[in-house]
Formats: structure tokens, sequence, C-alpha cells
């Protein structure tokens, strides 16, 4: 089975073939390929972290010999640009980046010890909701969704975001995952109107509600959330069956008007973990490199043309993985 094959180390024989008879320089992203002297490189030679960093490319031949001569364990650039990226000097601007990695999603549905192809879907429909917010809330466009080998990147290059500071990626991320509860009364020529996140269609209560929707219906039975007990949870797995029909008026009498509001409160934490924030805020943050190896799970590092259509069985797997023995 690939499945079985391909989530195992690559080793360093692997990893020469890689470099040497598969990757191909013309498979590098544009958006890194036309920068790249402006990006700074790290290399993980022997399995033990990015220890290598610093290193700067001025063309893409000048990478394509590094890859091929050091074949390392694995390849990363940096999200931000700088006038003089040896050294960190000159920043100038970064990529606004959302880190879903399958084996630390909060909701995961299978029980798996690292990843498999349950988690990996499920990364997948993260991502797909985040595209949906970023596209049609924020109005951005120039945005590229990467395969990591054990998630998805999804790197942001419009102009209007890439010079914001961390503060401002922080609220960016809590508005993407739903993890500040929309405050409930409105107010309209002197009067006050109580309204749930449910009952308006539009903005960001609407972003809320596909996220709660999303973790209420894969908790499991096990899950924790913030001041929310098992009985609690146990009430909440029995009804939501009424949420797949966007009964949330009904729901939430089922759960109690307190009680809901006690779950909401929990969800709303739960999805901060939905993407790892340290990875959006972090100005200077390396990511792995597009069309590189990772070696941990012999799987190729890929930009995805469409999301909906890519598997990563089958679109990121290196020619290595057919020929091993069974």
């Amino acid at each position: 089975m690939i499945e079985i094959q391909v989530l195992t180390p690559a080793s360093p024989e692997e990893r020469r073939r890689y470099y040497r008879e598969e990757w191909d320089i013309k498979n590098l992203p544009d958006f890194i390929a036309k920068s790249i002297h402006n990006r700074e490189f790290g290399f993980d030679h022997f399995g033990r972290g990015p220890n290598d960093r610093y290193k700067v490319f001025q063309t893409t031949n000048y990478l394509k010999r590094f890859l091929r001569g050091k074949t390392p364990f694995a390849a990363y650039c940096s999200v931000a640009f700088y006038e003089k990226p040896r050294r960190r000097d000159g920043w100038m601007k970064a990529e606004l980046v959302f880190d879903v990695d399958a084996k630390d999603i909060p909701v995961r549905t299978c029980d798996c010890d690292g990843v498999c192809e349950i988690c990996l879907n499920q990364a997948k429909e993260i991502v797909c909701g985040l595209l949906d917010t970023l596209k049609g809330d924020l109005g951005l466009k120039d945005i590229h969704v990467v395969y990591s080998g054990r998630g998805y990147h999804v790197r942001v290059l419009d102009e209007d975001v890439t010079p914001m500071d961390s503060d401002v990626r922080a609220q960016v991320v809590k508005y993407l995952v739903g993890a500040d509860v929309p405050q409930n009364e409105y107010g309209s020529d002197g009067m006050t109107y109580n309204l749930e996140h449910f009952t308006i269609p539009f903005g960001y209560p609407q972003v809320f509600t596909d996220r709660v929707k999303y973790s209420i219906m894969h908790l499991q039975k096990d899950s924790k959330l913030d001041d929310v007990n098992d009985k609690l949870i146990k009430d909440v797995l029995k009804h939501r069956h009424l949420l797949e029909d966007d009964k949330w008026g009904l729901f939430k009498n089922q759960i109690g008007p307190l009680r809901y509001r006690k779950v909401v409160k929990g969800i709303a934490s739960l999805n901060m973990s939905l993407v790892d924030a340290k990875v959006s805020i972090d100005l200077k943050r390396i990511l792995r490199l597009p069309t590189s190896l990772h070696s941990m799970v012999s799987m190729k590092c890929t930009e995805v043309k469409n999301v909906e259509t890519f598997d990563p069985f089958r679109d990121a797997v290196p020619k290595f993985v057919y020929e091993r023995d069974d």
C-alpha cells in the first residue's frame, strides 16, 4: 500500500535519488523564484532541525546546484523579504501565512499517531474554509496553497497584507478561525437588539458560525473544551445533527441557553488551534521550500493548483516510494 510506504522516512540514498533524478528547478513556484534573491534559505542536513541558516541564492541555478550537491534532509525559505537576507537585515515585507498541520488539528476524527489520510483530508477541509474567507470576506487574491508533507501552508502575498505587523496578523488569525465570540447586542436608532451569531448571514458572525459548526461536527466524546464538562459534551454530540440543516435555534434550546453560551465560548478558544498562530505572526519565519522533500514522511512539498482535487497520496509521492520493496 502506498499510504503505508509513503509515511516512512526517506533514506539518504533515496534523498540523493530524489534531488538528482526527479527534482526539477522548473517546478519551483514563481512566487519563490522571482524573489529568490530577497529570501533567506535554511537547511537541515541530518534530521535535527534547520541549523544551516542564512543561505542566500542570487539565482535559481545556484539553488539547483546546492540541492543536487547537498541533498538535504529538509529545505526551507523565509516568508520575509530582506534587502540583505544573509543577515536578515533590511526587512521589507512578509507573506501572511496560515499553517494547518494535520497532526495538530484539535478535533481530529482519526486516532493515528502521526498523519493519515483521514486527518490530511480534515486539514484540507480547514484550508478550504480559510480560502473562502480570505477571498470572499477579505477580497484577497494573491494566495498560494502548498502541501507541506503533513498538512498545508496558505501563503498570502497581496500588497495589502505583506507589510502588516504581528499584532494585526494576530487579529486576522482570530477572524479567520472564529476565535472571538461575536457580541450579540446590536444598536440602531437608539434601540438595542440581542441577536445570536447564527442569525446574521454575513460578516464575522457568519465566519464564526461556519467555524463553530465545523468544530462541533468534528468533536469526539473525549474532546475537551474550556469550562465544558463531559455531560455537556455528550449532549452536544447527541443534538449536533440539528446543525446539519443549520437548525441553530433548536440546537440551542436542546442544550439550554446558558450551556450553549459555554459551548460557544469553549469552541472559540479551541478554534485558535485550527492553525498554528505562531507561524502567522512571525515576521521572519522559514517554511518548507515547495518542491523539497519532507524526508520524515517521504513526500514532496508541493504547490497545490486545485485544492478540491488535490490528493497528496497521488500528487506528492516521489518516484522512489513506488520502487521500494514491500
